[in-house]
């Protein structure tokens, strides 16, 4: 385990861009061999995030198709979002499950905490495996309905070289979900 104590010293912070949703931070850094440097990053929200693998009795995995304005496309994934305020990550992933795939879990198991480009983001997503589904829907914020697809974990391999599934988390999740269940 690395040690944090030659971590830079954060010598100015700045807000340099700002939209509805996202704030840019500029980040005077000093290291400790005396070089200063300048980075930006995602002002931290302090938010963090959920992404649940939902297995079926059957063996099925259960996916969602829905519209991503970064790839400006439908992408193939797992249920995710944010955590809300006083939630804990296990009662945001089954909530997340519920609005997006109409059902919730008996069990959640979590697989990982990850994060996405750390060099630019801080927020963490807690990857989970969800078992012992059971029909429960809560209305969600998504702007259509989801598309819920179901593919057999033995064909895991084929959905990993599917076009429309290319989100790196999802992939890590399922990679993890796999080892899990194989145990």
């Amino acid at each position: 385990m690395a040690l944090d104590k030659n971590k830079p010293e954060i010598l100015a912070t700045e807000v340099v861009a700002q939209s509805r949703l996202f704030k840019i931070e500029s980040l005077d850094l000093r290291f400790s061999n005396g070089e200063e440097r300048t980075y930006e990053r995602m002002k931290p929200s302090g938010r963090h995030a959920v992404l649940v693998v939902p297995v079926t009795e059957d063996g099925d995995l259960l996916l969602i198709r829905e519209y991503s304005a970064g790839t400006e496309r439908y992408e193939l994934g797992f249920p995710k979002g944010l955590i809300d305020h006083g939630e804990s990550a296990a009662e945001a992933a089954d909530r997340e499950l519920k609005e997006e795939i109409g059902f919730g879990a008996r069990n959640l198991q979590p697989l990982k905490e990850v994060v996405l480009a750390p060099s630019y983001f801080s927020s963490k997503m807690t990857l989970f495996l969800a078992s012992d589904l059971y029909p429960e829907r809560l209305e969600g914020d998504e702007p259509e309905p989801l598309e819920v697809v179901r593919w057999p974990v033995n064909q895991a391999e084929e959905l990993v070289h599917h076009l429309d599934f290319a989100e790196a988390r999802s992939i890590t999740a399922l990679f993890l979900a796999l080892k899990q269940l194989s145990q």
